[in-house]
């Protein structure tokens, strides 16, 4: 059964993550995506390493399954010419080149359609193509800074933290996709295409959400709090008789289950009953949470809280989560054939359709592996393709 996609073709000028994530996804719904890198060294993260395998770097290979590699020239004519021939029969072209670029080689969205009028244009850049910061570039690590999402991330009085991943070039090409999609949609009905403008700092600030909306209603800027929530108690990390683990109460009706499992009268009475009493006692209620969790191990709570239907959970670290009997149920690390590595295991796609279940067809592409292929489907002859070796087009 094809993806949801199938028959979509994406042109994917993008590099890091943000686009190269966003233009996989769309590959694994289906979706014909033609990548396209520098005849030098390609996607910077190419080199991102170690860990390497068989010269291919673990980054890389993250965010590129299911596209085929060529490399050109978009310096020279020749190059630019067999962009817009791949482009003339294409859905959507996505770039994070700085805004400008395009247009200064010739080819921005005015051109596109030109030769393919209902052609989608996804721009991605570090902060729009508008505003006074549209000019400087976007990475990850800025992002989190500028977007406010290092002050509210460590501990209360220590450094603010960025986190763990490059989240906001993962919620920009999530932002991306969705976005695509939409204007997939809006040509449906309508037979236009359009240009879709995606920032990382907008991206960032949109999934700031309800510590946004607190600020926004109340005025009061948000404080680090390390492992606890702005809004929830106990919503954090709580030390068993040997380790933590995290217990999530998500409601009065969870927090009741809580109180009567710990066999605490205090717990039980009226000033803790709503999660607006809790917030306002949240240390006191912390202290007596904390003794009573500290009496059995975490594997005895894991049972107890479980049974009771309270939210909890170990703290996994990475080999823990993807070792993990769930993720492995739900196909979450997936076995894919490559040219050169043997035992290529990448992170599974969490889109789970009935219908048109997402494929892992094609492992990510070596540098310029498919230029040949692409290049004979244009029509062009293998003495031409030679030539343009020789001068560095391709």
């Amino acid at each position: 059964m094809p993806g949801p996609l199938h028959r979509l073709k994406i042109i994917d000028l993008s590099r890091v993550l943000a686009g190269p994530y966003c233009t996989m996804i769309l590959g694994d719904m289906g979706a014909e995506v033609i990548k396209i890198e520098s005849i030098e060294i390609g996607d910077e993260t190419r080199g991102w390493g170690p860990p390497f395998l068989e010269g291919e770097s673990a980054y890389y290979l993250c965010a590129n399954r299911n596209k085929q590699g060529i490399t050109l020239n978009l310096k020279t004519p020749q190059g630019l010419e067999i962009l817009k021939k791949l482009v003339s029969d294409a859905d959507v072209v996505v770039q994070n080149f700085k805004p400008g670029t395009l247009d200064r080689l010739g080819f921005g969205y005015e051109e596109m359609k030109k030769v393919n009028e209902g052609i989608i244009l996804a721009s991605i850049s570090g902060f729009g193509t508008t505003g006074p910061y549209s000019h400087l570039p976007g990475y990850d690590y800025i992002i989190q800074a500028m977007s406010g999402l290092m002050s509210i991330t460590g501990e209360k009085d220590g450094q603010p933290a960025k986190v763990g991943v490059a989240i906001a070039d993962v919620l920009t090409g999530l932002f991306t996709c969705i976005g695509i999609l939409g204007a997939i949609q809006h040509r449906n009905r309508t037979g236009e295409g359009q240009e879709i403008d995606i920032s990382l700092f907008d991206s960032q600030l949109a999934a700031l959400v309800n510590v946004a909306s607190n600020f926004l209603c109340s005025g009061i800027i948000p404080e680090r709090l390390g492992n606890a929530h702005p809004n929830i108690v106990p919503y954090q990390v709580f030390a068993a008789k040997d380790g933590e683990f995290i217990l999530a109460v998500g409601n009065d009706r969870q927090y009741q289950k809580l109180a009567i499992l710990l066999e605490d009268e205090v717990l039980l009475s009226d000033q803790y009953k709503k999660n607006s009493g809790r917030l306002q006692k949240k240390d006191e209620l912390e202290k007596i949470i904390t003794g009573k969790l500290k009496t059995k191990s975490r594997a005895e709570w894991k049972v107890l809280l479980d049974e009771a239907g309270i939210p909890n959970g170990p703290i996994n670290n990475v080999m823990e989560a993807l070792d993990s009997e769930q993720a492995i149920a739900r196909e979450m690390v997936v076995k894919i054939k490559h040219p050169t590595i043997s035992n290529l295991k990448l992170v599974g796609s969490p889109l789970k359709f009935s219908k048109s279940p997402v494929k892992i067809d094609r492992h990510p592409p070596l540098h310029s592996e498919h230029t040949d292929e692409i290049l004979f489907k244009l029509g062009y002859s293998k003495y031409e393709i030679v030539k343009m070796k020789q001068d560095h087009i391709i």
